[in-house]
C-alpha cells in the first residue's frame, strides 16, 4: 500500500517576519537603500497561509541588477528579476519555507510626490484612490537609514481631508451611472451585444469606483482589492442597507448577466441613499 502524501507544512507568521528581516538586513548594505518596510497583508494583519511576503524598497538610486539578483539567489532557485508588470520589482520562492516573496523598489521622491497629490492637492483616481497612502500608514518599517520613512509615516499619519473625501466622490460616483458614459451604460450595451468578456470588464470597473465612494464616504484610506467585504463590515460605519447581499448578489450576475443591470441600480440606489443621508449627494 502507497503512504498518502502530507501536504508541505505552511510557514508560521513568525518564519514570515524572520524572512522579512533577513532580507531587510541584505538591502540596507547597499548605499542606494533609503528604507526598508513590511507591507501587504502582514503589516495590515490580514494574513493568511496563502500570504505573500511584501517588502517596498526606497532609494535615493537605482540599484545594480546584479546586487538584486544575489540576494534573490541566495536563498531561491526560481526567481524573476527586474519584473516590470506593476511596480518595479523581484520576485522569488524562499527554498527553506517555500514562501513567497514580492520586492518592490520605490523612489523615495516618486512616494513623497504621491502623498502630496492624495494628501496636499486632494488629487482623486478612477478607483483605488487612496490605496498608496493606506499603504504607507500600515506598513512596519525594517530599516530607517536617515529617520526619512518615519517622517513619511508621521506626515501620513493624518485625518482624511474632508477635500480629497469630496474629490474622490465627485470623480467616482458619477461613473456609476450618472455619464453617459457610466458603467451601468456600458454594462447595459455590453448585455445587448452578449459580451461576457466586455460585461466583466465594466462590472470589474463598476466595483473599483463603488468602493472609493464607499471608502471615501467613511474618510477611510482605501485598502486596496483583497477582502473588501469582511474589511467594510469590521472598519466601516456608515454602509449602505443590505449592502453586502446586494454585493453577492451583483457578483453572482456577472454570469447570470440577465440580471447585472438591475442589481447595478440596487447598489447605486442604496449608496445614494447612504451619501444624501450624510449631506454628501452627487445626483
Amino acid at each position: 500500500m502507497s503512504e498518502s502524501k502530507t501536504q508541505p507544512e505552511q510557514p508560521s507568521n513568525l518564519a514570515y517576519h524572520q524572512l522579512a528581516r533577513h532580507i531587510a538586513q541584505r538591502y540596507s548594505a547597499i548605499p542606494q537603500v533609503e528604507a526598508v518596510a513590511l507591507g501587504g497583508s502582514l503589516s495590515a494583519h490580514t494574513d493568511d497561509s496563502d500570504s505573500d511576503l511584501d517588502l517596498y524598497v526606497y532609494t535615493r538610486d537605482d540599484i545594480p541588477r546584479d546586487v538584486r539578483a544575489d540576494i534573490a539567489s541566495e536563498r531561491s532557485q526560481r526567481m524573476e528579476i527586474d519584473n516590470q508588470f506593476w511596480e518595479p520589482g523581484d520576485e522569488w520562492i524562499d527554498h527553506d519555507t517555500g514562501i513567497h516573496v514580492d520586492v518592490m523598489f520605490r523612489s523615495c521622491i516618486w512616494i513623497e510626490e504621491q502623498l502630496d497629490r492624495i494628501l496636499q492637492h486632494h488629487q482623486a483616481s478612477v478607483g483605488y484612490s487612496t490605496c498608496l497612502w493606506h499603504n504607507v500608514l500600515t506598513s512596519q518599517m525594517l530599516f530607517d537609514r536617515t529617520v526619512w520613512f518615519a517622517q513619511l509615516q508621521q506626515k501620513a499619519n493624518q485625518p482624511y481631508p474632508k477635500a480629497l473625501q469630496r474629490a474622490i466622490i465627485a470623480r467616482n460616483y458619477p461613473l456609476l451611472r450618472n455619464t453617459l458614459s457610466s458603467y451601468v451604460h456600458q454594462m447595459q450595451l455590453a448585455v445587448a451585444r452578449h459580451d461576457i468578456v466586455s460585461i466583466n470588464h465594466r462590472a470589474t470597473a463598476f466595483l473599483s469606483s463603488y468602493f472609493d465612494v464607499l471608502f471615501a464616504i467613511n474618510r477611510l484610506p482605501h485598502p486596496g482589492e483583497k477582502r473588501l467585504l469582511p474589511i467594510i463590515v469590521k472598519h466601516c460605519a456608515k454602509v449602505p442597507h443590505a449592502m453586502e447581499e446586494q454585493m453577492h448578489l451583483f457578483v453572482q450576475s456577472i454570469v447570470y448577466h440577465e440580471r447585472i443591470i438591475d442589481q447595478a441600480h440596487l447598489l447605486v440606489d442604496e449608496l445614494a441613499a447612504l451619501l444624501n443621508a450624510e449631506g454628501l449627494n452627487q445626483e
